[in-house]
């Protein structure tokens, strides 16, 4: 949830410094970025726990930063081809979808950052605080 607010202020606060006008076609930009930053977070969430059963002797720490290094590539990737598609869309489209178009080259841009940097960092924190005891190893 602390992901989702950091992408959506984000993406509001860049289009505030920007000037651009809060209209419905940047609210429906901003549902938009949330259910991409949900399933960006849950491809890297389902990554750790693909890694808990099988990397179990391994420290919390490391056994995220490798279920982050295995999915890098392909959260690069998509959000790489969604953003040129975007900015297709903000330069050949008109200037009725330029601003909604914005709206999501920002929260992709974001989405993807938040991610890895904010989600994982959370996810690690969260388990040194209260540690759970999977297969009798943590």
């Amino acid at each position: 949830m602390v992901a989702l607010f950091h992408d959506v202020f984000v993406t509001v606060g860049l289009l505030t410094i920007f000037g651009r006008e809060i209209s419905l076609p940047i609210v429906a930009a901003l549902l938009t970025i949330v259910g991409y930053s949900i399933n960006d977070t849950i491809v890297i969430s389902d990554r750790i726990r693909e890694n808990i059963r099988i990397l179990y002797r391994e420290k919390f720490e490391d056994l995220v930063n490798r279920s982050l290094n295995q999915s890098f590539a392909r959260t690069i990737i998509t959000s790489l081809t969604t953003i040129i598609v975007l900015l297709c869309i903000f330069f050949f489209g008109g200037p009725v979808i330029r601003d909604f178009s914005l709206a999501l080259i920002i929260g992709a841009i974001i989405g993807t950052y938040s991610s890895i940097y904010v989600v994982s960092p959370i996810v690690v924190a969260w388990e040194n605080a209260s540690p759970k005891k999977v297969g009798g190893k943590r």
